[in-house]
């Protein structure tokens, strides 16, 4: 197998991005994750609905926001042009997130099947693989995002708005005119934010403890001695040696 320098640095991209986007994606595609914080947050005693309007409000807006209906509701719900016009805005941002896991997962398999198909290898880089390398970017990224949020979430969370909704105040509702608000309390989207980064740190973990024992098993390939067999006839050269064939 002849060792690619590029197909390592493709590798290494495509693994990063569809660990991010799959680690995002989880909380967007597991509605029982929400359910659960219906009766924990209180937010039927709260907001005076049954836990079935609350549900039937979140599926539809999740619906919506995830391409599943063409048009914005909220179950029993009003809401105002404004407030429909941000989930609109969050519709582009969660598809985006699903296309790009999408398209890593593809790009990675093509990867594959091309490398086997020309005998290619992804080179190490500094002696490490592409996963690895692709872990300690998500780990740069964790820390950055997870210290932010550790110190002051309410100011990630406004930190975050800016920079994915720039030159927009849509983002922020009155519960008076848009009462889907209350429904998505802010405990509800640090919970979000601390599955997404279980979930980086968790295959980050696994993406360098797999290159790491690679290394270790190509290390013990290289260093193992070739020993002779006890039917060579000597020197070590087990060409013609009936117990090698």
């Amino acid at each position: 197998m002849k060792p690619s320098k590029l197909l390592s640095l493709f590798t290494g991209v495509f693994t990063a991005l569809l660990v991010l986007s799959a680690s995002i994606a989880v909380p967007l595609l597991c509605r029982p994750f929400y359910y659960a914080h219906i009766k924990a947050l209180n937010l039927d005693g709260y907001t005076g609905l049954s836990v079935e309007q609350i549900r039937e409000a979140f599926d539809q807006v999740m619906d919506y926001c995830l391409g599943l209906r063409p048009d914005f509701a909220a179950g029993v719900l009003p809401f105002s042009a404004s407030g429909a016009s941000h989930f609109a805005d969050v519709r582009v941002l969660f598809l985006l997130d699903l296309w790009v896991a999408v398209i890593s997962l593809a790009a990675l398999v093509i990867l594959f099947v091309l490398s086997r198909k020309r005998k290619l290898t992804p080179a190490p880089l500094l002696g490490h693989g592409p996963g690895f390398w692709a872990a300690i970017g998500l780990g740069g990224l964790f820390l950055i995002v997870g210290g932010l949020a550790a110190t002051n979430f309410e100011r990630a969370f406004v930190v975050f708005h800016s920079i994915f909704f720039p030159g927009k105040t849509n983002w922020l509702f009155d519960w008076r005119t848009d009462p889907i608000i209350l429904l998505l309390p802010e405990d509800f989207f640090r919970n979000c934010a601390i599955l997404i980064l279980a979930l980086l740190v968790f295959w980050c973990v696994v993406l360098i403890a797999a290159d790491l024992l690679a290394q270790r098993r190509r290390k013990k390939r290289t260093a193992a001695p070739s020993s002779p067999c006890s039917g060579c006839p000597g020197g070590g050269d087990c060409s013609g040696c009936s117990g090698c064939s």
